[in-house]
């Protein structure tokens, strides 16, 4: 697909990209130049490792939205390539 920097340096993200990534509107992103490229990606969210009883877990340090049981099912199957 092709796009056009405005005079601004702006540049759109064609939907079929922003949706097959997951990007939305206020998505932060992170943007760096790679082997004479551009990569942008969706940031990391910042974690804090936490102890938990005998466990350490991992939780965001901003407030995210909780997942639901769909959601994580969902992501599960994603990853293990729909098996």
């Amino acid at each position: 697909m092709k796009t056009t920097i405005d005079s601004a340096g702006r540049i759109v993200i064609p939907r079929d990209i922003r949706h097959a990534i997951g990007l939305e509107p206020g998505t932060v992103v992170e943007v760096e130049a790679r082997d004479g490229g551009i990569s942008i990606e969706p940031a990391a969210t910042p974690v804090k490792i936490v102890k938990h009883g005998r466990l350490r877990v991992a939780e965001a340090v901003e407030n995210q939205s909780t997942l639901t049981e769909a959601e994580v099912r969902a992501i599960r199957e994603e990853i293990r390539g729909g098996r």
